[in-house]
């Protein structure tokens, strides 16, 4: 048994069973991932996939079972390599943050300029994606943090803090009637047709939910990923916006006017995710603690730290 075969492993199911991407992913050959399923399953005894003919559809039982001791493995194998560069490039290395648009654009900035500053020879990558996606990310071990509002907090081998809270807020064009609507309720804001957030992004699930409870079914003319894209077509008369409350900037967005509104939809969190068992280097517990100062490196680490249960 080897790594390699391990990542084949991990991969086949992460492409689906096909092995052609999986040889793709890996930069080897079909052949030579063939052989080497062949050779594991071989050393085991046991078939660890589901086939029909030459493809494969899926991990058979034993295969489920020792999928999820691979990812462990390969897990502590990544930690293992943080681990030394810990030691052998203290300020050094690479920090990966999964996160989305709204995140990385209105949230994160002062915290990168400040991180940046203090540890310049770290190479700092922001992924943006989806919160589904970013979820995968950590899993998988693609991303050492992750931000979102959304599916970090539903995950159970994600550890997740409060990062801060926000609302939404209505936006329009200066001289649109909302503005003399005192004050503004859900059914008023229903008699326009909307732009606001994609489903699953930026705490759309809740505005939906408002809506129904009220028994309204919004006109939702436009749907978009990002607050940028929502507050041009509202300049643009399109509609009425619903955009995060940190998006809009009085200074900077002159063609849009933010509705003297109480938050009609609640108020949202939005949290930093880790991936249980993941090694942090210790930039990452300072660029954590850079997004909010309750959160220090004891603090988090005690957070991670395996639970001990007492018989």
């Amino acid at each position: 048994m080897n790594f390699q075969q391990l990542r084949i492993i991990r991969e086949t199911v992460r492409q689906n069973f096909n092995l052609t991407e999986v040889a793709n992913a890996l930069f080897t050959s079909q052949s030579g991932v063939s052989k080497h399923i062949k050779d594991l399953e071989d050393e085991l005894g046991v078939e660890l996939f589901v086939r029909k003919g030459k493809r494969f559809l899926g991990l058979t039982d034993p295969g489920k079972e020792l999928l999820t001791i691979v990812e462990r493995m390969l897990l502590d194998a990544g930690n293992v390599k943080r681990l030394a560069e810990q030691y052998s490039q203290r300020d050094q290395g690479q920090l990966t943050i999964a996160t989305t648009h709204t995140q990385a654009r209105y949230a994160l900035p002062k915290v990168v300029t400040a991180f940046k500053k203090a540890f310049p020879k770290v190479h700092l990558v922001l992924l943006q994606a989806s919160p589904d996606e970013l979820v995968r990310l950590l899993l998988d071990g693609q991303a050492d943090i992750g931000i979102a509002t959304e599916a970090i907090s539903d995950e159970p081998e994600l550890v997740s803090f409060p990062y801060y809270s926000w609302h939404h807020t209505v936006i329009a064009p200066p001289d649109h009637p909302l503005h003399g609507v005192k004050p503004l309720t859900l059914e008023a804001l229903a008699d326009y047709p909307l732009v606001t957030y994609h489903e699953g992004f930026t705490g759309r699930a809740q505005i939906n939910r408002a809506f129904a409870e009220a028994g309204l079914v919004p006109d939702v003319v436009m749907a978009a990923l990002d607050a940028d894209v929502i507050k041009t077509y509202v300049e643009l008369e399109m509609g009425v916006g619903i955009v995060a409350s940190m998006a809009v900037d009085a200074q900077r967005d002159h063609g849009v006017v933010e509705v003297d509104t109480p938050p009609l939809f609640g108020h949202q969190t939005s949290r930093i995710a880790i991936r249980r068992g993941h090694y942090l280097r210790s930039y990452a517990y300072r660029f954590i603690e850079l997004c909010s100062a309750a959160l220090d490196e004891e603090t988090v680490r005690q957070a991670l730290a395996p639970t001990v249960t007492s018989e």
